[in-house]
């Protein structure tokens, strides 16, 4: 259980509350911060109707036992963190000033969480994001970018579905880090059933978190409002491969509304499996990302993980003058030249000329014989 510096009565309204509504319904969200959760939750369980009966929130609101609740959930190996818990983590107020998105969005009621990782040290997180069918290039970029950013201490946080969120727990895994799922349905289950070891392994050493009670299935507006988390819960969201309609670009839309950095991975510019990160890159809307270095640039502080502009291997033509490179451009590569038939050739006087053959010969570019100066095998192509 978490630390109880919530009065019990509050923790107990939450879960009532959490068990009543949807994940992320604005609606309730708006409600629980305008009127706070425990006299939501007298207001609702006391409601009548015109004939004085019982409404059917409030039926539904007596039929659920808190306790109870998390009595079974305690069983269950989950933990409810509520705002003002030492694990809450304060990232998640931010969506109170975050509007909606299909009718989803503000700060969740309450959390459910199962495994060892405390949500509270969630300070330096990155959400890795993109399509269910993912193809080889994106599993891979998006495995390489999660393992990298978790070997830097950024913990690697998605939603545990197939195809690139897969690849981005198994990054962080293979980096030796905990990870976080964020769920769509109850903590307590396995979706997709497929990713049963995934789940049990993130479980033992990282976080299955859900704001849908224990034991609810995953809906597609779940999976719409579990979005708003993982944006929320990360410093920033790298997007590997998202077509032009993709679960992944709600994820970044919540991103940009939090403000936070939103990155991109380009694909092929054939690929329609990335048209939609391609089109978000193309309007500005996310930063062209190509490595976990890329990444941990835009995320992390001031001065920290600076990534070295991309520059060709200097060689030794790069070191000279530009008068020494217009004498060498003129000097023969198979038969030898003299000092004056390179100065014509150059359009430079011999003296000049001689200065210069002398100062390239010790660069090792070119070498003098009988028949005059030639180029060595180091200055041709």
């Amino acid at each position: 259980m978490s630390a109880a510096v919530v009065p019990e009565a509050e923790r107990l309204a939450r879960v009532a509350l959490n068990r009543l509504g949807e994940p992320g319904e604005t609606k309730m969200t708006g409600l629980v911060a305008e009127l706070g959760p425990v006299r939501l939750y007298e207001l609702l369980r006391e409601e009548r109707d015109l004939e004085g009966l019982l409404t059917d929130v409030a039926a539904r609101l007596t039929a659920v036992d808190p306790v109870r609740e998390l009595e079974r959930a305690d069983r269950l190996g989950l933990r409810f963190v509520v705002p003002g818990d030492d694990e809450w983590p304060t990232q998640l107020d931010d969506l109170a000033g975050a509007g909606s998105l299909h009718e989803r969005g503000g700060v969740p009621v309450g959390l459910w969480v199962r495994g060892p990782f405390r949500l509270d040290a969630l300070v330096k997180a990155v959400a890795v994001v993109g399509s269910r069918a993912a193809t080889t290039y994106g599993d891979g970029i998006a495995s390489a970018i999660a393992a990298d950013v978790a070997r830097a201490e950024h913990t690697v946080v998605s939603g545990g579905a197939f195809g690139i969120d897969r690849a981005a727990h198994r990054g962080a895994v293979s980096a030796g880090a905990p990870t976080v799922a964020v769920l769509a349905c109850g903590a307590d289950r396995v979706y997709p059933s497929a990713h049963q070891a995934m789940f049990e392994h993130i479980a033992r050493d990282g976080a299955v978190v859900a704001e849908a009670a224990p034991g609810c299935a995953p809906h597609r507006i779940r999976f719409l409002a579990r979005n708003r988390l993982i944006a929320a819960l990360s410093r920033g969201t790298v997007v590997v491969e998202a077509a032009v309609r993709s679960g992944a670009l709600n994820t970044a839309n919540w991103t940009s509304r939090l403000n936070r950095p939103l990155m991109g991975v380009p694909g092929p510019v054939s690929s329609g499996a990335s048209a939609g990160v391609h089109e978000q890159i193309r309007v500005g809307a996310m930063s062209l990302v190509t490595s976990g270095a890329d990444v941990l640039e835009i995320v992390s502080g001031s001065g920290e993980h600076l990534v070295e502009p991309l520059r060709a291997e200097e060689t030794a033509r790069d070191r000279l003058t530009p008068r020494q490179r217009q004498v060498l451009d003129a000097v023969p590569a198979a038969s030898g030249a003299g000092s004056d038939s390179i100065a014509r050739t150059a359009g430079l006087g011999v003296r000049e000329v001689a200065g210069s053959l002398v100062a390239l010969e010790k660069t090792g570019l070119v070498e003098g014989g009988l028949d005059g100066w030639r180029l060595t095998a180091l200055a041709r192509p």
